[in-house]
């Protein structure tokens, strides 16, 4: 089989936020302007015999201008976009069909408009026509399911055609992996396109299952981050036989580090991963390690949060932070807030801020206390610390110590909800797949805080993390922010 030399391409991640911002802002085109078409529709067209009657003759005193609308149709848009991020619209994969996006608008749209009807008619009943948002639902479900249309048949046009295909490499010389190859060649139509399969073969050629010569194979397991790259691989299918199970580590490892995704056959379920995603290929099962889901969408969705929460609180939190200011300065000498390296997201340093609630030379003091460590793993915490100030004590216990941290919030720099920011030494130390829990913003709370804080082990607050990173959701934030409040002032794990 004849490969075609392998084009240039942008990241995946990259290609994908660029794909859902594309369709976000053709979605929005198109939803506002059927908003426009409905206002016409409704007040300009001029409609034959009895539909006339019904639709076009409005008298002067209940004739709606443009502009009166144009607020209702940014509405409408808002709601329709929630809709879209709660079904995931953006996270259809690109060969998925017309009818799955149909799904999506029928119900996104249906939804949206119930609650603009009810949101519009709670607040001016007899001012703004049905008529107009019966019009825009009807046109902006239609119009949405023609776009996804064309897109859907130009795509697959295309990839008949050999362009834009995904292009998937196998690793494993197998049954199974002979299958999984004769399974994309077999679909070009749904846009894949087999690079060839990486193994570990004989030299000597004496090899135990027969090597199809259409299959190509690029090299070894070793040479897998040269292969990706040489031949601009979108997404790898593992199939090990299960005595080649010791190489995962390396291979996710490497996958992971050319940003290429990558998916496993069944027989790979003892490992111990926090999230597998099952799929299926040419009716066999697929798993692979889910994506970190604050991205793209999601991602400006947790900032909106942030923010949103971030203004509400502040009149409260700046009483708040003024007390606090003065009983640190009355207890005891040095700065009222403390300011400290930590590791944000993908590794990023940056100063996390803290009302001090230990004595000015506690850093200095640190190495001295090392062996009275109570924690296991990086960290280094002790329950009756003897460098805590009186009101450190009380500030420690109820988290007010991390008010400051707002700040980093509204800089970005942190979350309300997300992993524990670390010390750059305590990263230093990380195994490799501790780094995972660096794929979101640190957070003020997060499972970890709501599971026991300092009680909890270093272990078991990693896996929480990657948790978290993997499953989050508006609601999961929102649940969060609100265990939070009866475990602070539980004090429960707090030290």
């Amino acid at each position: 089989m004849v490969q075609p030399s392998p084009a240039i391409k942008s990241p995946p991640v990259a290609r994908e936020n660029a794909s859902w911002m594309l369709f976000f802002a053709l979605d929005s085109i198109v939803i506002l302007a059927s908003m426009g078409m409905a206002y016409a529709l409704r007040y300009l067209v001029v409609w034959p015999g009895v539909v006339g009657a019904l639709v076009r003759e409005v008298p002067n005193e209940f004739y709606v201008s443009w502009s009166a609308f144009a607020p209702i149709g940014v509405l409408l848009l808002l709601l329709v976009q929630v809709q879209f991020a709660i079904r995931g619209m953006y996270r259809l994969p690109a060969n998925a069909g017309w009818t799955a996006n149909l799904r999506i608008i029928f119900n996104s749209t249906t939804t949206a408009a119930a609650l603009l009807v009810i949101v519009v008619f709670s607040y001016r009943p007899l001012y703004y026509s049905r008529l107009v948002i019966a019009f825009a639902f009807v046109l902006v479900m239609v119009s949405l399911s023609i776009v996804r249309l064309v897109i859907v048949l130009v795509r697959r046009l295309r990839w008949s055609r050999g362009l834009d295909r995904e292009r998937y490499l196998v690793i494993g010389d197998s049954d199974i992996s002979h299958s999984v190859m004769a399974g994309v060649v077999a679909r070009p139509h749904l846009g894949y396109t087999l690079v060839g399969y990486v193994a570990d073969r004989d030299e000597s050629g004496n090899e135990n299952s027969a090597q199809p010569l259409h299959f190509h194979h690029l090299g070894t397991i070793s040479g897998l981050a040269d292969v990706l790259h040489d031949h601009a691989v979108d997404h790898v299918i593992i199939a090990l036989p299960f005595f080649e199970h010791h190489r995962l580590p390396q291979i996710i490892d490497t996958c992971r580090q050319s940003n290429v995704d990558f998916r496993m056959v069944p027989d790979l379920f003892e490992l111990s991963f926090d999230r597998v995603d099952i799929g299926e290929f040419d009716g066999l099962p697929l798993i692979g390690l889910r994506d970190v889901s604050i991205q793209g969408f999601n991602m400006v969705m947790k900032r909106a949060l942030d923010l949103a929460l971030t203004i509400v609180v502040s009149p409260f939190v700046l009483l708040l932070s003024a007390i606090i200011a003065i009983a640190i300065k009355i207890d005891s000498p040095g700065s009222i807030v403390f300011a400290q390296t930590r590791v944000g997201i993908n590794g990023r340093h940056f100063k996390v801020y803290k009302f001090r609630t230990m004595v000015e030379d506690a850093e200095a003091r640190k190495a001295e206390l090392i062996t009275q460590n109570e924690a296991d793993g990086p960290i280094f915490k002790i329950r009756n610390d003897p460098r805590r100030t009186r009101v450190g004590q009380l500030l420690r216990r109820t988290s007010l110590d991390e008010l400051p941290q707002l700040w980093n919030i509204a800089r970005g720099e942190m979350s309300w909800v997300g992993p524990r920011p670390a010390t750059p030494d305590e990263v230093a130390r990380y195994q490799a797949w501790h780094l995972r829990r660096l794929a979101a913003k640190p957070g003020l709370t997060g499972l970890w805080q709501v599971s026991g804080r300092s009680d909890t082990t270093f272990e078991e607050m990693v896996r929480l993390d990657i948790y978290y990173v993997e499953h989050w959701s508006l609601l999961m934030d929102l649940r969060i922010v609100a265990q939070t409040i009866p475990t602070v002032l539980s004090g429960r794990g707090a030290y």
